[in-house]
This record gives structure tokens, sequence and C-alpha cells, in this order.
């Protein structure tokens, strides 16, 4: 038996919109569907963001520490920092410090938030224009590492655009446009009603199953903690 021998299968823009009208039983006719789709899609992307970790969407940055300031921009695209550390040196002298992260009550509670030194703690404040401070403040330039959740870029205005998801969350994004699509159309289209809850479960379901798998696959180690 031949196989095709190749893995490239993706959608674009167009092919998930009519997959989607397709499955709520609707048909894809004039532009204005298909900005309402698009628009739909935009919100299914925040609303993964508010589900949890989308892996393809942990990026690395840097930031550079200078002396004398203690609060920095981060990225416009930027969610949330999950990992970070503090960095100096280069080559073979680099040497990376790990930062504790603290809440608005700690940061508010720093007797001293002028007090200068090497960086141990910092208060990320998730604002819509979001960033981070530093403390204590900087006494020379250091380098701020971090991983960040990003923003899933927009589904854009080209038909022929592929989308920022990867293949293996194509079900999900089909399934949860089909169930958007069907809320719309089904003040117009009464049949439709009849299919909003099978929809709203495929989409689920889809979404779990695509959720479990992405995922770390590094060990993890658990020992008991033997202090007093």
């Amino acid at each position: 038996m031949t196989t095709s021998g190749t893995t490239s299968f993706d959608l674009n823009l167009i092919e998930i919109v009519e997959e989607a009208f397709e499955r709520a039983g609707a048909q894809l006719r004039t532009g204005n569907d298909f900005r309402s789709a698009r628009r739909s899609l935009n919100l299914l992307a925040s609303e993964w963001a508010n589900k949890g970790l989308n892996l393809w969407t942990v990026t690395e940055a840097t930031l550079s520490l200078v002396a004398g300031t203690s609060s920095y921009d981060l990225p416009s695209d930027c969610i949330d920092v999950i990992e970070h550390s503090l960095r100096t040196g280069t080559g073979q002298s680099q040497v990376d410090y790990n930062l504790e992260r603290v809440g608005v009550g700690t940061w508010q509670s720093l007797a001293n938030k002028n007090q200068t030194g090497r960086p141990l703690q910092l208060f990320v404040e998730r604002q819509i224009a979001p960033s981070v401070n530093i403390w204590p403040v900087p006494d020379q330039s250091y380098t701020l590492v971090y991983w960040y959740l990003r923003r899933i870029q927009d589904a854009g205005a080209t038909g022929t655009l592929t989308l920022d998801v990867p293949h293996r969350f194509l079900p999900a994004l089909v399934a949860g446009l089909a169930y958007h699509v069907a809320l719309k159309k089904s003040a117009m289209v009464p049949e439709i009603m009849q299919r909003i809850t099978l929809l709203k479960s495929i989409y689920d379901e889809q979404f779990q199953l695509a959720a479990d798998e992405d995922r770390d696959r590094s060990s993890l180690w658990i020992a008991p903690y033997t202090g007093s």
C-alpha cells in the first residue's frame, strides 16, 4: 500500500470558516458572514488564553535592566510571565540567578522600594499594557531573561492566511467556530437551534483532547520535605 509520504496538511482561514459553516448547517454566502466568522475566531483565541497554558505561545525574551530604573514595559502581546531569571556576564562568565515573583501585597509592603542592589524579586503588573517592577532597584546593568505567554495572532483579513494554531488544535478550532456560527445563525434559521447543544459538546471534547496533549513531557520528581 502506497501512502502520500507527506505530513503538511493544514487549513487556511477560508477553509476553516467553510468547514465550520457546514458543521453548523449553514452556508457561507456573503462577505458579512466571513467577517462575522473572523471576529468569532479572534474571540476564540482570547478564550483559549483564559483556558490555560498554550505551549506554542510560550516565547523567550530578554530585557536589559539599567542602574536606577525599577519599572519596565513588557511586549504588547504579553499575557503573563511564566519563568524568569537574572543574568550577569556573558559567555563562559555568564551566571543566571533566581528571581522570586511576588504579588501586589508583598510589593506594597516593601518598606524601601528605592533600595539598590542585585535584584531579588519582581512584580508583574498585568494591565492592558503589562509591565514588570524589579526590587531591589538595579545597582548596575543586568539582563532579565524570561519566558512569557503571548497572545495568539489575529485571524487577519485574507482568506488564504494560515492561522497561528498548530495542526493538533485544528479540530478544536473548527468545532469552536461551528458552535459560535450556530449561535449566531439560529435566530434566522430555527433548524440550527437543534444543533447547538451537540456542537457545544463536540467543541468541549475536542478542546479537552488537544489541551491534554499540549503538555510538557519532562520528568517530574517529587521529594518529601524533611525539615523542621
